[in-house]
């Protein structure tokens, strides 16, 4: 089950902002364990490197490229450099992403755009580039990370209307893309992820949410999910180990909910 041997994956956001298992690392990690070799890119190369390090711990292939994703040349070198160094590119995860408060009169201009760029924008630009390639090869399977502040739930009364927007827009591109290619052997869907206990929460949450501290915010996020917890990381990397599998072969344009019940609860 879930065999993905000689199947090369890239993975875009494959690092974490601290100590812990993010989305990117997880499903890196996971894809690999599964047989996968991970060509990984992330803005910060470090952080990448470290979750090849895991990897090649553990048995696997990992390579590692720094990359912009909003960036279309970073992007293109980075695509390049897979096909060059493995030959093809059969899964495709999307997971660059990160989120910044605000409404739509509090938010600037420029967090605006570079929240779209970053949530949606860097979707389109790993899709523009790989496409092609999975054309060519008659097959292919991409995931794109989406979360449900882009649908029905706001964590904690948070506004983030950026992020928001462009979450919600990444499943519309996800399904839309999805038709485009579905005669052509290529799959495309999302994963919208719930309230994770991700590097993210210590890193950058506690900050921007104003909390007292880490425990105090922690303590809340649990409390606010149906099942009673946060989910990790890994509840990610397994949804998308799923559908970028044979077993899903059958799957396209779909929403795939890892959340612990909260859409559920507030349909």
């Amino acid at each position: 089950m879930l065999d993905l041997t000689g199947k090369i994956a890239f993975v875009a956001g494959a690092g974490t902002v601290g100590p812990g298992w993010g989305n990117g690392k997880a499903t890196a990690v996971l894809l690999a364990r599964q047989g996968a070799k991970v060509f990984a890119t992330d803005i910060n190369e470090a952080a990448a490197n470290e979750t090849r390090e895991i990897i090649a711990k553990e048995g696997g292939v990992c390579i590692v490229q720094r990359a912009n994703m909003t960036k279309a040349d970073d992007v293109r070198a980075a695509v390049d450099e897979c096909v060059k160094r493995c030959g093809r590119i059969d899964i495709l995860i999307n997971n660059a992403g990160g989120s910044a408060a605000g409404d739509p009169v509090t938010m600037s201009e420029e967090v605006w755009d570079a929240q779209l760029d970053l949530n949606l924008k860097t979707a389109f630009m790993g899709c523009k580039f790989v496409l092609p390639v999975m054309e060519q090869q008659k097959s292919g399977a991409i995931v794109n990370i989406s979360s449900i502040a882009g649908f029905r739930h706001q964590v904690a009364g948070r506004v983030n209307v950026a992020y928001s927007t462009a979450k919600a827009g990444l499943a519309a591109f996800s399904r839309s893309t999805a038709m485009a290619y579905v005669r052509k052997g290529i799959r495309c869907n999302t994963v919208v992820v719930g309230v994770m206990h991700t590097p993210l929460v210590e890193q950058r949450l506690v900050k921007q949410l104003g909390a007292a501290d880490a425990a105090t915010l922690i303590a809340q996020r649990h409390a606010s999910v149906p099942m009673g917890h946060m989910g990790t990381g890994w509840d990610t990397a397994n949804a998308v180990a799923f559908l970028v599998s044979d077993e899903a072969s059958y799957i396209t344009g779909i929403e795939l909910y890892v959340d612990g019940g909260v859409s559920a609860g507030r349909g």
